[in-house]
């Protein structure tokens, strides 16, 4: 389904996600809020938490944190003061015993007390840095969400019960877009760096490129190669080994809209760490 984000290029982070808290916004969040991060979302029970932020940091690339929320409230701090995670992404996903169950707009009353929040960076925050260049971002010109698939063929470290294959996004350019793509990327490790494989998807698995396991098909043109980049949506396929009873996420593709500019997050977060 094809949907238009010009209304929200050039917008502030606070007021888009004031939009989608009133569920004016419920599409995904590609190319909205020009030059500002975005991340994935992971919430946990308590008992989860601690295996769950081992395996990020043992897979770093599909999996960065930018901030972990714990606490009574399911708000934002340093990625935007105040914000709430529960209801300012468009669209949730709930998970049961490792299940996706159902997809809301609103996960206030899935929240409890003690549960933990894990904003991961997502590959929507270089795509700025690309068109910038000149590379066409095709999922944004066509006006759907970002192709994803899962990479039985780049499994990602286990920890405790979370294991899986990566997830990829996958955005179509020619082989000279694809060079630039990677210089400009490899320097973006808080939002999964470089592409892992640029090339025939069959190399990697994936028996037809036009049907994602995530998001929405896009038209690759003759002379172009997919090329694939790690993915936020990775916690989702690890979650569904791992099977705790409940966990929430962000709907693949409608992601949480930082207050960080992306040219600034690698200094902001080496800063959070030292305070």
């Amino acid at each position: 389904m094809a949907f238009d984000i010009t209304p929200y290029i050039s917008m502030k982070p606070r007021d888009v996600r004031q939009l989608i808290r009133e569920r004016k916004i419920d599409f995904p969040t590609a190319g909205m809020c020009a030059g500002y991060a975005q991340a994935n979302l992971v919430i946990l029970p308590p008992d989860y938490a601690a295996d769950f932020e081992e395996y990020t940091k043992l897979n770093p690339f599909p999996c960065p944190v930018l901030e972990i929320i714990r606490g009574k409230e399911p708000l934002t701090h340093a990625m935007g003061e105040g914000a709430n995670i529960c209801t300012d992404i468009p669209r949730y996903r709930i998970y049961e015993n490792g299940v996706f169950v159902k997809e809301v707009t609103d996960a206030s009353s899935y929240w409890k007390e003690g549960y933990v929040g894990f904003l991961i960076g997502c590959s929507f925050s270089f795509e700025e840095a690309l068109m910038r260049e000149g590379i066409e971002v095709r999922h944004i010109a066509q006006g759907r969400n970002v192709p994803m698939y899962k990479m039985p063929a780049f499994p990602t470290k286990p920890a405790g019960p979370f294991s899986g294959p990566m997830v990829c996004s996958m955005r179509p350019m020619t082989p000279e877009n694809a060079w630039k793509a990677y210089q400009i990327t490899y320097k973006m490790p808080n939002v999964h760096g470089a592409p892992i494989h640029m090339g025939p998807a069959e190399a990697v698995g994936i028996k037809d490129v036009m049907k994602p396991d995530y998001g929405e098909a896009v038209d690759i043109y003759p002379g172009e190669i997919p090329v694939f980049w790690p993915c936020g949506v990775t916690p989702q396929a690890a979650v569904e080994n791992a099977k705790p009873p409940i966990v929430i996420t962000h709907a693949p593709g409608h992601m949480f809209i930082t207050d960080i500019v992306n040219a600034e997050l690698n200094d902001y977060l080496e800063e959070m760490k030292h305070k």
